[in-house]
């Protein structure tokens, strides 16, 4: 959607003397984009001092002072002179370098120059144009100072003699406005207009010359503007009468039109132009010229004296001039003349690359940017017309941006999908502007794009479980192992901390088991295990990242705690009931013993020693088998002999330490 408002305002006159109230134009577009253009046009005389205001750009924008200077507001005109001065703590526009209108544009007009204002946060881009208003700094001026004719005294009533021109840069009123001839008896001053608004003059015979009475005239054109004071310029013409000559030379053709390509060589043929005189000898011999013509085609085109051939002699630039107008002259020996109308068209050719101009471009963009997101707006030109000036722009490589147009030659480049930051930090794009010219012609630029990061993962452990191994009896303090999470984020959004999720265990909190430390990630014994008492721990490792709102995610941690021979063997069964053994005795009870191999370290075996008893049974701990009562009535204890002795009131059997493990029961 696209709303034009037209504004229009009378602002305070200035320059009242010369050229009445300065007009501002304001022309407000509010695009459906996130650019938006207001176009401003002021009106200013040329040659203004350096300083002197040009309007109010905050006022007639309805922008405060505060605006401009967050949106750090400044004027970008991609030449190389900068004319104009934003002072952003009033608001104004100023003159910063003295303007030459006629420098600037030569003959044309209007004259003005366009540049654009731009603002950040948000995009805001302003086109102001400036006219540059004519003041009258120049005065008509000829090329010669003296005109020289040769006229026979012949020459018919009528006869018409082309003066040369003079020229003004000044334009409009301030330019070239009419001729004045000094007063004689023998010519008046006709004047006329070409079609390119220029104007000459020539002198008229209305009474007859006599060389034997006059042999010379010596005459003044004046050449007068039209400002205020008005300005004049003086050539002088001297007059030579000549003796008879009856017949001036005449053209085949009034107006010649012609054709010449765009930088064509020097000496190119443009057009031959041809004229004829009826008179014979010296009167007959014809000599050809270019006359009445601007100084910038004096320096491009030639024309051969004798032969009439007009060809190129400079550069011919279609964008500077796309049709040259000129007058040739064909005179005789007797100073007879006649003229001739040529037009020549310029025929573009595609000379000029498009150009490419970066208004605004905002690096790092964030990788949560919505697509659409205005990362850059550039300006593209071609000085070309036609074909030749159509500009299209692309993407060179692959990447998630796009271009869009927006106003005439303006382009913004904004992203087309959601950048992750974790994928791709960092993009080169590439902007090609191609003209549709043939051969086309490209212009590039790189615009280097960072990608901010925002926090948009969470830390990722590289096991879903971790297990470590730790022996009872463990020193507090010892490292039992380290977790580690990753972070594909940057900075603070990737440091990654780590904490112990407290739960219960055995009505203690896990906190008095273990610990992590925050930065690294080790787990910390708190306190000595007892594998009797506790033989796993499982908790929850936290790790959270330093985002604003941060994330985590968790990992189980088991600890699994391994057994040390740190405790001596018990008989459990029997239970002594009553009988009470003393230093040495004897047992009440027949036993049967099973025996099993182990590695475990909670291991033992038990020897039952022979002093050469038949009755006595010894149990060799290397095998496994089931101690029987003997058949003898006869209690083992009974032997004189028997090594068997009880080391405690409480048991019967003395047990010492083996690989072997031997259970009892009855």
């Amino acid at each position: 959607w696209i709303v034009f408002l037209l504004l229009w305002r009378q602002t305070p006159c200035k320059w009242r003397l010369y050229f009445g109230c300065q007009r501002v134009m304001i022309l407000l577009l509010l695009l459906w984009l996130n650019v938006v253009a207001a176009q401003i046009r002021y009106s200013i005389p040329e040659e203004m001092k350096k300083g002197s205001l040009i309007g109010n750009v905050a006022q007639d924008l309805g922008l405060d002072l505060k605006r401009l200077r967050s949106g750090r507001a400044r004027i970008v005109t991609g030449e190389s002179i900068q004319y104009t001065e934003l002072k952003t703590d009033k608001g104004i526009l100023v003159v910063n370098e003295r303007i030459d209108r006629e420098q600037l544009c030569g003959d044309v007009t209007p004259c003005s120059f366009s540049f654009e204002m731009i603002l950040e946060n948000p995009m805001e881009l302003h086109p102001i144009t400036i006219e540059v208003l004519d003041v009258n700094d120049h005065p008509p001026v000829f090329k010669k100072t003296d005109i020289m004719l040769d006229i026979s005294e012949s020459a018919n009533l009528g006869a018409r003699f082309v003066l040369d021109s003079a020229e003004d840069p000044d334009v409009d009123v301030n330019g070239l406005q009419n001729y004045v001839l000094s007063p004689n008896d023998n010519f008046v001053l006709k004047q006329h207009v070409n079609p390119d608004g220029s104007k000459y003059a020539e002198m008229v015979l209305q009474k007859q010359l006599d060389r034997e009475e006059v042999p010379h005239l010596s005459l003044k054109l004046i050449a007068v503007d039209g400002g205020n004071p008005q300005r004049s310029g003086t050539v002088n013409i001297d007059i030579k009468v000549l003796d008879v000559n009856d017949n001036a030379p005449v053209f085949n053709q009034s107006v010649y039109k012609a054709t010449v390509i765009e930088n064509a060589a020097k000496g190119t043929n443009i057009v031959i132009v041809n004229a004829t005189d009826a008179d014979s000898g010296s009167n007959g011999h014809i000599t050809y010229s270019i006359s009445n013509v601007k100084s910038n085609i004096a320096d491009l085109l030639s024309i051969d004296q004798l032969s009439g051939v007009l060809s190129v002699s400079g550069l011919i630039d279609f964008e500077k001039d796309k049709k040259y107008e000129l007058r040739i002259d064909a005179k005789d020996q007797g100073g007879l003349t006649d003229s001739s109308k040529v037009i020549i068209e310029v025929i573009d050719v595609n000379d000029n690359a498009p150009t490419i101009s970066v208004m605004s471009f905002t690096s790092p963009v964030s990788e949560d940017s919505p697509p659409g997101t205005t990362i850059g707006i550039i300006n593209v030109k071609d000085l070309d017309s036609g074909d030749n000036g159509q500009v299209n722009c692309r993407i060179e490589q692959s990447a998630p941006f796009k271009i869009k147009s927006n106003l005439r030659n303006y382009y913004t480049l904004v992203t087309d999908t959601v950048l992750d930051r974790e994928s791709v930090s960092e993009y080169n794009i590439t902007v090609v502007a191609t003209d549709a010219g043939i051969p086309p012609l490209s212009a590039r630029k790189t615009f280097n794009l960072k990608v901010s990061d925002v926090n948009d993962n969470a830390p990722a452990f590289s096991q879903s479980v971790y297990k470590a191994f730790v022996a009872e009896n463990n020193s507090p303090g010892v490292s039992l192992i380290t977790i580690t999470a990753k972070d594909s984020d940057e900075n603070q959004n990737a440091r990654v901390s780590y904490i112990l999720d407290v739960n219960d265990k055995g009505g203690s909190s896990i906190s008095g088991y273990v610990s992590v430390n925050a930065e690294s990630g080790v787990v910390h014994a708190v306190r000595s295990f007892d594998y009797e008492q506790i033989k796993e721990l499982q908790l929850v490792v936290k790790a959270q990242d330093g985002g604003s709102p941060p994330l985590s995610s968790n990992v189980t941690v088991k600890i699994i705690i391994q057994d040390q021979n740190d405790n001596p063997p018990q008989v459990l069964y029997p239970v002594q009931t009553g009988d009470t053994l003393g230093t040495t005795g004897t047992l009440q009870h027949v036993y049967n013993y099973e025996v099993c191999r182990t590695t475990d370290s909670r291991k033992s075996d038990c020897k039952f020693g022979r002093g050469g008893s038949q009755n006595v049974l010894i149990m060799d701990p290397s095998c496994s088998g089931t101690m029987q009562r003997l058949q003898s009535e006869k209690s083992i204890l009974d032997e004189p002999d028997s090594p068997l002795e009880v080391s405690s009131t409480q048991t019967g059997i003395k047990i010492q330490e083996s690989p072997i493990f031997w259970r009892t029961h009855t």
